[in-house]
């Protein structure tokens, strides 16, 4: 008799007992093979033959890039597989996932699992945390790690017996990924949208309506000044660079506001601060409240210049080429000497300034937002894995 057990959340209706069963009981565990690279007649053909590096838990598979002929899966050990196959990596990146959308095969680097007409496909994807954890604990090897084919029949699931129960949760993990899919791309689209904005405003190629006077260069020591007193207080809260969400521009969840005994540069409200250690890491802040910088900082500001027009020149294609000139190979710093030197074009004209550090404020609330109902969706996704599984 099998060990049964049950997850603590359930879909209304069920209630018997998940039991223990082997991924073999579950599907057929299918490796893969390689034709010979030097006969042509074996490649370029119409059958899809996936690599590893194409499967990275994204769900359902579709082209591959390399494709072989019936030849060639005739003379390896290649075998076509059947649509709603999972496939998963068996090497070097023991567990990443995907589910055939069409007839495939694939290199020797997978164990793949043909589900059984009781396991839906999605059902057993929806597991990857979990058989890929299991995998990797099976896994050997001194170059390089791999599980074979037998270890991966012998992995112990703990399932529900009844296929409509298996079909609803992996209807809702279907959901729930195509949610954070359709989210990081629009999150990867506003980020490029901000990066074109960027490239076409500071290059000039687009302006606002009713702004046409020519925009002037100016070396950056003259934009803008730097701040260099140091303090130690209990006043005031500190920022450091583990405070910060690269490239983002704001302050990770829990930092905390209450002031610490720490030295650094003392920056007022509307400053900046830039991560002049490691400057392709992109740790930037836009102040809103009085401290210190804690680390490699540069601590900026302007008399003379929108404060966030200065915040996104910073974010520039220019500014970041320059900055990134530094000194240093373990510990590359961006060369002050160099950057204040250096030219920018720049608008004279407050109001076209207020208007553009405006436009990127408002781009960077938008792309926040968004990240944070996929952070939002993915800690779902992981609340359900730890509580919709045995």
């Amino acid at each position: 008799m099998s060990e049964e057990k049950q997850p603590k959340i359930r879909f209304k209706g069920f209630d018997d007992p998940w039991e223990q069963r082997k991924l073999s009981e579950l599907a057929k565990i299918q490796g893969g093979g390689t034709p010979d690279s030097t006969n042509s007649k074996f490649w370029n053909g119409e059958i899809n033959w996936f690599t590893p590096t194409e499967v990275s838990n994204q769900g359902y598979l579709f082209e591959s890039n390399k494709k072989i002929s019936k030849s060639g899966l005739k003379h390896s050990s290649a075998k076509l597989m059947p649509v709603g196959t999972v496939l998963m990596t068996s090497r070097a990146g023991v567990g990443n996932m995907g589910i055939l959308s069409l007839p495939a095969a694939t290199n020797q680097g997978f164990q793949s699992m043909i589900p059984n007409e009781d396991t839906p496909s999605y059902f057993l994807f929806s597991m990857h945390e979990i058989i890929s954890r299991k995998a990797n604990k099976l896994a050997s090897g001194s170059t390089f790690t791999e599980i074979s084919g037998k270890s991966t029949a012998k992995i112990t699931l703990y399932i529900p017996n009844k296929r409509s129960e298996k079909e609803k949760i992996a209807e809702l993990f279907f959901d729930l990924d195509n949610r954070i899919a359709a989210n990081q791309s629009k999150l990867e689209q506003l980020k490029r949208l901000k990066k074109l904005l960027m490239q076409k405003i500071f290059n000039q190629e687009w302006r606002f309506k009713g702004f046409t006077d020519p925009w002037e260069q100016r070396k950056f020591s003259d934009i803008a000044m730097r701040r260099s007193k140091q303090t130690k207080t209990n006043s005031l809260p500190s920022i450091e660079f583990e405070n910060i969400v690269s490239d983002e521009g704001k302050l990770k969840d829990g930092f905390d506001t209450k002031s610490k005994h720490k030295q650094g540069i003392l920056f007022e409200q509307n400053d900046i601060l830039f991560g002049k250690l490691r400057p392709y890491l992109h740790n930037w802040f836009f102040a809103t409240f009085r401290g210190i910088a804690v680390g490699d900082f540069w601590v900026l500001f302007s008399q003379q210049y929108d404060s966030l027009f200065l915040y996104y020149l910073i974010q520039s294609e220019r500014f970041q080429s320059i900055a990134n000139i530094s000194t240093g190979t373990k510990m590359p710093r961006s060369d002050w000497n160099l950057v204040s030197k250096a030219y920018f074009y720049i608008s004279l004209d407050e109001k076209e300034q207020i208007y553009i550090g405006k436009l990127f404020k408002n781009i960077d609330k938008i792309i926040a937002a968004n990240q944070r109902r996929l952070d939002q969706l993915q800690s779902l996704k992981k609340y359900l894995m730890q509580n919709m599984f045995v």
